[in-house]
């Protein structure tokens, strides 16, 4: 049996009922470090806190293992149950996607335990859910690679009059071009793109298509360690937005479409005084 098992977004404590069953009476436990982060991948005892609960040792599955030796995991799962960890929900990603339909194809069988994600508990900062368009994903611009393929989502979003949430790029365990050069693998230091860093490239992207699909102006709602404790909400224009600190990642970012009356009124409680 292969357990893939949300974990939601906070700590080692949002792990639901269901989800700590599967992970006892699992042989073996990965929890995956890539595609999103929990707060204990920021701190030095955060996986000892979870191997703590769980009572067993937890394997970090980096993206490297997970995309490129996906076959262990599912050959130690077609034998005993394995237990598979998701910061956020399961199907967050279209890696753990890819991950249930091999195991299906070999007759595995897999049990899916969900949980909280960015997808929905986005709904603190007061947006109805229904009134958001097509998610984008903002990367980090390089010197040589410049995407605005999420140029047109927003612009669309924004003649339908919806919301667009905007996730912030994540670098993790990613192999320098340098070291690809050469042939041997030698990875970056992680990275985490902030709001600042996102309106920046937005308004870059912008000022190059003309497009108005935003401006300085456009009002938005910046979010910070979404579902932790300390999560900071701010609401206000980019240029608002820009003098703001929102401190310790992740962040993400909202542009706020048309409004309805609540969401006027949520909106006020987060406004940038």
């Amino acid at each position: 049996m292969l357990y893939i098992v949300g974990l939601g977004l906070g700590d080692e404590k949002d792990i639901t009922l269901r989800g700590l069953e599967a992970v006892k009476a699992s042989t073996k436990v990965y929890v995956e470090a890539y595609t999103s982060l929990l707060s204990f991948g920021l701190s030095s005892d955060g996986l000892s806190k979870l191997e703590k609960l769980y009572g067993k040792p937890v394997i970090v599955a980096d993206r490297e293992m997970v995309e490129e030796r996906a076959n262990q995991i599912l050959s130690e799962a077609s034998e005993s149950d394995v237990a598979f960890l998701v910061v956020g929900d399961p199907f967050g990603a279209t890696t753990h996607t890819d991950l249930v339909v091999r195991a299906k194809q070999l007759g595995i069988d897999v049990k899916v335990i969900h949980n909280a994600s960015v997808m929905n508990a986005i709904g603190v900062c007061g947006l109805q859910l229904y009134r958001y368009g097509e998610t984008v994903s903002i990367p980090f611009f390089t010197e040589t690679w410049r995407p605005d393929s999420f140029y047109e989502k927003i612009q669309r979003n924004r003649e339908l009059g919806l919301h667009t949430l905007c996730l912030l790029d994540i670098r993790v365990k990613e192999p320098s071009l340098e070291s690809l050069c050469r042939g041997k693998k030698c990875y970056e230091p992680p990275k985490y793109m902030t709001i600042h860093t996102a309106i920046n490239q937005l308004l870059e992207v912008e000022a190059l298509r003309k497009g108005s699909a935003y401006s300085e102006e456009s009002k938005c709602v910046g979010i910070a360690r979404l579902g932790n404790e300390d999560q900071l909400i701010a609401t206000g224009s980019m240029t608002d937005l820009l003098d703001m600190d929102f401190g310790a990642p992740l962040h993400c970012l909202v542009i706020v479409g048309e409004t309805h009356p609540v969401e006027k009124e949520m909106l006020e409680f987060y406004k940038v005084k």
